[in-house]
């Protein structure tokens, strides 16, 4: 049976903490499979939590996308609850005084830009500056640990949702993650890996065995995962990725877009893995709330075959070309002066081939070569065997 870090730690490795004041990092998703939290299971375990971190959507993940979360108090265990998405997104001395090592437990989605592995980035970064040392309680790569896709990120599109230099799906869990960034971007961190137990490369989250927590909002279900990674370029742009919705980034759509039009168009290319349907929703906040949108679902009929990134470009292609006078690529970014798609891909390329209606194949042209140099440098942080991919 797969085990998670936290199982694998609570079952063989609780005496590394003995004695130590344990700074967590963590949120509501990370839990046992019997569902108890990562704070209520090192704490029966009688380890001394002294501090609690936060990342974006807050300690208790219902906070908004790129919404900032204050610090607060832990209701149940009365202990401090540092935010790392307010005013600071890195833990400073006030913060670690009472810590001595940091534990890192939270379930990511397997993009480069959902910020849970930029908070871990940045935990990584003081816990070299404070010299404090780091473990991570590793969990699955939801969308596998195979599959490789998009481009990297260029010099001067550093951000906080594209702050390691991965393709957009990167395929490593965050232990891995954990030891490329120690690798390459904070060689004097002391850093631990508690690995998952029976976890293999080709997995997807519904086949481990362990419980799907809500991450946000957004990201309610982990069939939500198997689009995301494309269909959240949506969010660079004034077409509405789905939120305020039951399906976030699982539909998309906008008042002026004719749907039927646009699945047509989309199911004419017969991109692999994926087929769209007319679809009409009415969201409940942010793009067009209160506003009915016309536009598509996206059914995943192979996720094997699916290359999201891809088809998330084939939408906003469509999108632009069924109505250019309404279309807009956001200028800004909460993220920074840049446009915001140009921060999601790490580039400026894409969008400007897209505002000159550039074939898709051409502006994905040197991704395989982005994708084969990633591949190579991220070898040395593999904990889990790697496998050729039979899609």
């Amino acid at each position: 049976m797969l085990e998670s870090g936290l199982e694998y730690f609570l079952s063989a490795h609780e005496n590394i903490l003995r004695g130590r004041r344990v700074g967590l990092v963590t949120h509501a998703a990370a839990v046992t499979r019997a569902l108890v939290t990562s704070v209520d299971a090192l704490r029966q375990a009688r380890v001394r939590v002294t501090a609690l971190f936060g990342s974006e959507h807050g300690f208790d993940g219902a906070g908004a996308d790129a919404v900032a979360i204050d610090d607060a108090r832990d209701a149940r265990s009365g202990l401090p609850v540092y935010s790392l998405y307010g005013k600071t997104k890195e833990p400073n001395a006030d913060m670690l005084r009472q810590v001595d090592v940091l534990v890192f437990d939270m379930q990511d989605v397997g993009a480069r830009f959902y910020t849970f592995i930029s908070t871990l980035a940045f935990i990584l970064r003081a816990a070299e500056k404070f010299a404090k040392p780091v473990i991570v309680l590793d969990r699955p790569n939801p969308i596998n640990g195979i599959h490789v896709e998009g481009p990297s990120v260029d010099a001067g599109f550093e951000s906080f949702i594209s702050y390691i230099p991965t393709p957009i799906r990167h395929g490593l869990t965050p232990g891995e993650l954990a030891r490329f960034m120690a690798h390459t971007l904070y060689r004097n961190v002391e850093l631990q890996i508690i690995p998952l137990r029976g976890w293999e490369r080709r997995m997807w989250f519904d086949e481990t065995g362990l419980p799907w927590i809500p991450l946000s909002p957004g990201m309610p279900r982990f069939e939500t995962t198997l689009a995301y990674p494309g269909t959240c370029l949506l969010e660079g742009t004034n077409i509405s990725e789905g939120r305020g919705t039951a399906l976030p980034f699982e539909i998309c759509g906008a008042p002026w877009l004719d749907g039927y039009a646009l699945a047509q168009t989309l199911n004419q290319l017969d991109l692999p893995g994926a087929r769209f349907r007319a679809h009409a929703f009415t969201p409940t906040d942010s793009k067009h709330r209160g506003v009915k949108c016309d536009g598509v679902q996206i059914h995943i009929a192979n996720r094997n075959a699916l290359r999201p990134v891809h088809v998330g470009l084939h939408i906003l292609a469509a999108c632009r070309a069924q109505n250019p006078e309404r279309f807009e690529f956001l200028a800004t970014s909460w993220e920074g002066a840049a446009p915001h798609l140009d921060l999601l891909v790490g580039n400026a390329r894409v969008r400007e081939g897209l505002q000159t209606n550039a074939p898709i194949d051409d502006l994905a042209a040197d991704w395989e070569k982005s994708v084969a140099a990633f591949r190579v440098a991220r070898a040395p942080a593999l904990l889990y065997p790697e496998i050729t991919s039979s899609s």
